[in-house]
């Protein structure tokens, strides 16, 4: 399974490839059809176009997105050379502009001439290259900017854990932040020191390292039939707290290994990963997020806007709450609300920690003292959760998903399977509202989460988010 983000870039790249691919075919077409210079762009559209013309052109989209990916186009390319990618790309349009020619004399298609093959490859193979030169640069900078990194961990300071750690270190490009290495008590300890990079932690500390820290994989150089003992409790930890694990072997290299975009369990490399998510339904969730958060956006703005003014005319401080909450693999990010109680609030909880209603870490009460007149019907209604609309935008969270609790509450779990609802975005609904929020059980609470990580479907979110609706006007939505 490849991650999210990568599978978003991968069908970002298929869609620029075959709007080059039609752009350049349209223009040849174009520069074929004004023998006399008079046509022009207007006219040409206006053009009449047969069925046979339509079908063909859609059977070369086809052909074109399988000759892309038979060049390997569409892996991962962080640290091959912008030369390697543009031979691959130079095979791909030749083969793609072979098939054309070859397609057109089959099918008696009389717009493929040699004029129009001397403008369509010249542009479809220049205007790719120019692309792939833009996207390497953005993404180079944007790595170097400390964004799309992926934080790893590496336990043992073997000879192909250091291997590991030289090669993301000296290719920042590469997108991976060592945080550090994990080893042995005793005299590994010393031999890790001598490496020059940090020693985050020994085995038994491991644990209470993860719970801190945002961990998106942990890697490990040696055979993963030799994970017995103290490395099994290490697997099975990164398991309960949704991280991403990947045995690499002696015999490999770590250039070409992480060159193939870490896609490794039919390869040399094996890789567990802590849901069962599929790719394709992971993009379709975050398209749907996408739309459907713009859209309400829209929409509710004159609502959002009435709620701003009440809330800054009926007590003093500020429209909305901003605080500190655990998002995906342990992330903090800072969720919007719109503000429902007095200036203080947070002051005042140790004094009103006897009366929470719920169990577990978590701190609930239905009529609490420092809900401000508005607050109220702004918790009832759930229109204080309108803001993190916005968190949705930004990529932090999701519509459907496990609740993002605070700080206090997450570092108050004391059972290490409840951090694997970490391993997907939180969201601003979930099973747990939808079936009875503060009368569940925070076991159960958990349960439910990972029950929806373990079932997840696009169909699913969209039963959540149906189930929401009455669950508001119940007036049990809100978290």
């Amino acid at each position: 399974m490849i991650p999210f983000r990568r599978q978003v870039l991968l069908k970002a790249f298929k869609l620029v490839d075959l709007t080059i691919m039609a752009f350049s075919y349209l223009l040849a077409s174009w520069a074929c059809s004004r023998p006399s210079g008079t046509l022009s762009f207007e006219q040409f559209l206006s053009l009449q176009i047969s069925i046979n013309d339509i079908s063909f052109f859609l059977c070369l989209l086809l052909v074109w997105r399988i000759l892309f990916s038979l060049c390997g186009l569409y892996r991962s390319r962080r640290i091959s050379s912008l030369k390697g990618e543009a031979l691959d790309l130079f095979k791909a349009t030749s083969f793609g502009t072979g098939a054309l020619l070859i397609s057109a004399r089959v099918f008696g298609i009389e717009m493929i001439t040699p004029l129009f093959l001397a403008v369509f490859w010249p542009v479809v193979t220049g205007v790719a290259v120019s692309s792939r030169l833009v996207l390497r640069w953005g993404l180079t900078w944007i790595r170097l900017g400390g964004r799309n990194l992926r934080h790893v961990l590496i336990v043992g300071t073997n000879e192909m854990g250091i291997r590991l750690a030289r090669t993301t270190e000296a290719i920042p490009r590469l997108g991976y932040r060592l945080i550090g290495f994990v080893v042995r008590e005793g005299e590994e300890i010393q031999k890790a020191r001598e490496t020059g990079y940090p020693l985050v932690t020994d085995f038994k500390g491991f644990p209470s390292f993860l719970k801190d820290r945002a961990v998106d994989e942990v890697w490990f150089g040696l055979k993963r039939e030799s994970a017995k003992g103290e490395l099994s409790g290490i697997i099975d930890f990164c398991r309960k707290y949704g991280i991403i694990t990947r045995f690499f072997p002696r015999t490999f290299n770590p250039e070409k290994t992480l060159l193939d975009g870490m896609s490794f369990d039919s390869g040399s490399v094996y890789t567990l990963y802590p849901a069962p998510i599929e790719d394709r339904q992971f993009l379709e969730k975050h398209v749907v997020d996408l739309f459907l958060s713009l859209t309400l956006l829209l929409l509710l703005s004159p609502l959002m806007a009435i709620a701003a003014i009440l809330i800054k005319a009926t007590s003093p401080g500020p429209v909305f709450f901003i605080q500190e909450r655990m998002g995906l693999n342990r992330r903090r990010f800072r969720l919007y609300k719109f503000r429902t109680m007095i200036l203080g609030a947070d002051q005042m909880l140790p004094e009103l920690e006897h009366l929470n209603e719920i169990s577990g870490p978590v701190f609930k009460i239905k009529d609490d003292p420092r809900l401000t007149r508005i607050g109220r019907l702004l918790r009832r209604t759930s229109i204080d959760e309108l803001p993190q609309l916005f968190n949705v935008l930004k990529g932090e969270m999701s519509l459907v998903g496990p609740r993002p609790l605070p700080v206090r509450d997450y570092n108050g779990f004391e059972q290490d399977w409840h951090r694997r609802r970490m391993c997907v975005p939180p969201g601003m609904t979930c099973l747990w509202q939808v079936n009875g929020r503060n009368s569940i059980p925070f076991d159960k609470w958990m349960e439910l989460d990972l029950q929806y990580i373990d079932q997840w479907s696009l169909r699913l979110d969209f039963e959540i988010l149906l189930k929401t609706v009455p669950a508001v006007f119940r007036g049990s939505g809100s978290a």
